[in-house]
């Protein structure tokens, strides 16, 4: 067994390889750039009796993705085996190569399947000729746009154009009709050349009503190949998953198993050994399609160790030093259910653009007993940086069903406060308390169908009203109960603590509740529009998370002050509340709502990020839909256009300008 192993990798995945490396009694070995000098991973691995090597900037083209640096890392540190962790090169043939010409142990596959399956193109035919069902297209590079459209047609509308080197969404264009598939195939080959270096692109039919469910296998080098199940990923936004589980809703035994025979028979056909997933598109009558090979461990890859028991990691590293896979087919049993949902620095409400900052307060939620994980790379003050994947951490919640599972999951989301950024935590509370997704009935066109403006007030509207307004009446209570209890008050002076409050919740709308307030010993019985509610809890003043009882039911509020009042976050709702005494009500309603200045005079930066484009000065006119600037953020070009026809009067920022969420760029006559 290797003795040290380098992590060529950042963030959560570093962290997750370190921490198995370690109960192996390996010493793990990090590379950081200069902008993750006090990146978790970094200091994690030094804890662990490791080691950290410096690799190059912050920008990955110059740290993580040099090939020369990693292999000399090893070199200097005496590291005998790397695992590439998912991204980066982890799927890089030449990384492989390098390694194996250096004499150091890769933990993924050979160089061979690597090169094999990474060209969708040439995976599809080692696809067909394994027996593996695909998806009916055409498998040669198409370069015309009138040829896209004849043989577009020849297939069937729908269609997708697909970079053969592409990845993550990157490279894809559906196309519905021969105008869309002329622009798509420039648009695909254009990205495809761009962010893979290769503008070959193939046409294959789009599966209407799709699921996206992908096969975990496991191979050793010596011959052995097993599938460990299935995973869920349907839900996704632009190609990216969000929420994964396993098992499939919607799968029965007999589909699983012709899904994972067909997945080994595909993973032997190239002689593989290590992780890696066979992702399948499935229609509504179960008929699967081969997508894709990812030859690496997967994101998502807790969710089968949570139902099959396995540490996938493990795995790979003793794969990786020759050992035998220590299970048949036969062993592998699929036991209970887990769900992971990925938590990003994004914002839902606008449009769930990039975003970039310092945790100001990092709290991950308790495991509930081992069933709730978290993969995360950060803490309270770690830094989301400009030039890495905007993700924070991965949650995953398990249960001995789905039910369990899911609501064990929307808990925990309650539990997890993140400040300082915005990110997608509503997001996925809103989505794990969907009808659809609590009933299993979805496709990959879930969040485009059901969220097609992102995050809106209407879906951060409480289900519940009268509970936020029955903690709201409780925490405002404690609040004025402990400066009822400050030092050096005239005796006989204090004000009577009120029992009658009135919450009005919004900050618009201010939606007025009665609350009657009957303090307990052990418990609080709160009285909202004539209904009773317990509530137990042992919350102070400060504390961001409100844990209680409440009616025999455990619940988790997010407690942030706003003035005078409260913004309270649960179960995917959000609400401002203010308590004031039920005598003070009638003031508090004829107090005036102040509206926000008017700023559609302005085109403003939707993020923070670098102002790379500028197509507009002063006097031009411009029309509705025009681009008018290009703001980069997380590795991403975010075009801004007009919203509606106008002049410019003056220009706010120039191209090289580092630029804050709604500063102003352009301004209108």
């Amino acid at each position: 067994m290797f003795k040290k192993i380098l992590i060529a990798n950042r963030g959560e995945i570093a962290c997750r390889v370190m921490k198995t490396a370690h109960a192996m009694g390996i010493a793990p070995v990090a590379v950081y750039s200069d902008a993750d000098v006090e990146a978790r991973h970094t200091r994690m691995a030094k804890e662990l009796g490791g080691e950290a090597v410096h690799v190059g900037p912050p920008p990955s083209a110059e740290s993580y993705l040099q090939i020369e640096r990693i292999v000399q890392a090893c070199k200097d540190t005496g590291a005998q085996a790397v695992h590439p962790g998912y991204g980066f090169l982890s799927e890089n043939k030449a990384f492989a190569q390098a390694l194996a010409d250096a004499g150091i142990a890769f933990i993924g596959p050979p160089v061979g399947a690597i090169q094999a399956m990474g060209d969708k193109i040439e995976s599809k035919k080692l696809a067909e000729k394994a027996g593996v069902n695909t998806v009916p297209g055409h498998l040669e590079a198409v370069t015309d746009p009138e040829e896209a459209v004849r043989i577009a047609k020849e297939i069937g509308y729908p269609v997708m154009l697909k970079a053969s080197a592409g990845g993550g969404g990157k490279g894809m264009r559906l196309a519905w009709n021969d105008e869309e598939a002329r622009d798509g195939l420039v648009g695909a080959m254009n990205e495809g050349r761009n962010s893979f270096g290769d503008d070959r692109v193939f046409i294959e039919k789009f599966v209407e009503q799709p699921r996206h469910i992908e096969i975990q296998v496991m191979a050793d080098q010596h011959g052995n190949c097993v599938y460990l199940g299935e995973r869920e990923c349907s839900i996704q936004r632009r190609h990216q998953k969000v929420l994964e589980e396993a098992p499939s809703p919607f799968l029965d035994e007999a589909t699983r198993k012709a899904m994972g025979e067909q997945a080994v028979a595909l993973a032997q056909a190239v002689d593989y050994c290590s992780a890696g997933t066979v992702e399948f598109i499935v229609d509504k009558d179960k008929n699967f399609y081969f997508l894709e090979m990812n030859t690496r461990l997967q994101v998502e890859h807790p969710v089968t160790e949570f139902v099959t028991g396995l540490d996938l990691v493990e795995l790979m590293i003793r794969v990786a030093a020759g050992e035998k896979l220590p299970m048949t087919q036969d062993d592998v049993q699929l036991k209970g259910w887990a769900i992971e949902a990925r938590l990003y620095a994004e914002d839902p409400e606008r449009g769930f653009l990039p975003s970039t900052g310092r945790l100001s307060r990092y709290i991950e939620p308790d495991e509930r007993g081992g069933r709730v994980r978290t993969d995360s790379g950060c803490y309270d003050g770690a830094e989301i940086s400009i030039y890495y994947d905007p993700m924070i951490a991965k949650l995953i919640a398990g249960g001995k069903s789905r039910a369990e599972a899911l609501a064990t999951l929307r808990q925990a989301l309650d539990g997890y406060y993140v400040r300082g950024l915005s990110h997608n935590l509503s997001f996925l509370s809103a989505v794990a308390k969907h009808p659809r997704f609590e009933s299993g009935e979805i496709t990959t066109n879930f969040i485009a169908e059901e969220y097609p403006d992102g995050l809106t007030d209407a879906d951060l509207k409480p289900a519940d009203p009268g509970l936020f307004a029955a903690v709201a009446a409780v925490i405002q209570d404690r609040v004025e109960r402990r400066e009822r209890g400050l030092s050096g008050q005239l005796a006989g002076g204090e004000p009577e603590q009120p029992s009658d409050y009135a919450v009005f919740l919004g900050t618009v709308e201010k939606e007025e509740h009665a609350v009657a307030l009957h303090r307990g010993a052990d418990a609080d019985r709160v009285t909202v529009d004539g209904r009773d509610r317990h509530i137990a809890s042992g919350w102070r003043p400060g504390q961001p998370l409100f844990h209680a009882r409440i009616d025999d039911a455990e619940t988790i509020f997010q407690v942030d002050r706003d003035g005078a009042g409260w913004v309270l976050t649960h179960d995917g709702g959000r609400a401002r509340a203010l308590a004031v005494e039920a005598r003070h009500a009638p003031l508090q309603r004829l107090m005036p709502f102040k509206e926000p200045p008017d700023m559609s005079k302005f085109l403003l930066s939707p993020m923070p990020g670098l102002l790379v484009r500028l197509k507009a000065k002063v006097g031009d006119p411009v029309k509705a839909g025009e681009e008018l600037a290009v703001v980069e953020a997380m590795k991403m070009e975010n075009v801004l256009r007009a919203v509606a026809d106008g002049v410019v009067k003056e220009v706010h920022a120039e191209p090289g300008a580092s630029l804050a969420v709604d500063q102003a760029i352009l301004e209108f006559e």
